[in-house]
């Protein structure tokens, strides 16, 4: 064997089959799909989920009920120990300062922040600075942390959604179609 005698190793080229071409071919006749039923017509597919014409698990079962998924409430949260450590005595902690200190995600533009989700503060840690709070929403716990170390707390709860403006149809008041 030499170096310049490249070839494929055995096995790494194989023959297309070649299905329907006669009975001498050994995949004639059937072309290897068995005997008759719809798996062997041209065409003949199933989709996922088919039982073989029994009515199938996911018309059985019943699909009923709420679910209050599409309105849930979602709030990026901030621990006090994370407050702690970056707020100084006095400070306020409201979105920009957040957004500032890196604590929640936002978006600058033209000076102006815009947050997708609003804030809750959660009361996982310590807080013994003094601080003004201005968010959306605050843990019990957290709240009781807040006033026991003499901080002030509003609270900014997020808006319901945009009230949908009413586009009524123009008043005619004469003309062609009056």
């Amino acid at each position: 064997m030499h170096d310049f005698d490249l070839h494929a190793p055995a096995g790494a080229n194989k023959k297309k089959r070649i299905l329907g071409r006669g009975q001498g071919s050994g995949r004639g006749t059937t072309a290897g799909k068995g005997n008759k039923g719809q798996k062997a017509r041209s065409g003949g597919k199933t989709y996922a989920g088919f039982e073989g014409g029994q009515m199938p698990l996911y018309r059985r079962l019943a699909h009923r009920g709420f679910s209050n998924y599409p309105f849930k409430k979602e709030y990026q949260t901030v621990n006090l120990a994370e407050i702690e450590k970056r707020y100084n005595g006095g400070e306020t902690v409201d979105l920009h300062s957040l957004y500032e200190k890196r604590l929640i995600d936002g978006n600058k533009k033209n000076g102006a922040l815009t947050v997708a989700v609003p804030v809750k503060i959660l009361g996982n840690g310590e807080l013994t600075k003094k601080l003004s709070f201005a968010v959306a929403a605050v843990s019990a716990s957290a709240k009781e942390k807040i006033e026991k170390a003499g901080g002030e707390l509003t609270l900014h709860p997020p808006k319901q959604g945009a009230a949908k403006k009413k586009t009524g149809a123009a008043q005619n008041s004469g003309g062609v179609n009056g």
